[in-house]
């Protein structure tokens, strides 16, 4: 399950991957909404999606061996349509790769891994409404803003 675009491989990431995400995903939280994450809990939660793929899974990005970005797979079932939407989450891309088309690669695969498995009904993702860099990455990619607000609690 690797595919290689520009030099860039990509693979489903093994519980030897902690240490990278754990960083990739300290360093996301802080940048996109300054907070500091427990990393005791943050650890946790990952090895329990690396052990449980009914969680979902990670894709990692690999340059000359280094790992320089991730993006997280959760399922969500639709009963409306009978099939699976995949959110995109924990989306990082190491400061000094980006705009050089790592995000898109790994967009492409989960694209590709979603069409293969043939009960994905789409992907979806949430942004920060100031982030305007992340928003034009993925209209350019062919998404569109849903009709959806988040709520939370």
């Amino acid at each position: 399950m690797e595919r290689r675009n520009q030099g860039i491989n990509l693979r489903l990431a093994t519980v030897r991957d902690i240490d990278y995400i754990t960083l990739f995903n300290t360093e996301m939280a802080f940048e996109t909404e300054n907070i500091n994450l427990d990393q005791a809990d943050l650890r946790l939660g990952i090895a329990a999606v690396l052990s449980d793929s009914n969680l979902g899974f990670y894709l990692i990005s690999e340059l000359e061996g280094v790992l320089i970005g991730q993006i997280l797979i959760t399922k969500e079932w639709s009963d409306w349509r009978n099939a699976w939407f995949w959110w995109i989450q924990s989306v990082f891309v190491e400061p000094n790769h980006r705009r050089k088309g790592v995000y898109s690669a790994m967009y492409k695969k989960i694209v590709d891994m979603a069409d293969r498995e043939g009960n994905v009904c789409g992907l979806r993702l949430y942004v920060d409404r100031d982030n305007l860099s992340a928003k034009q990455v993925y209209s350019h990619l062919g998404m569109s803003q849903s009709h959806y607000d988040l709520y939370e609690s």
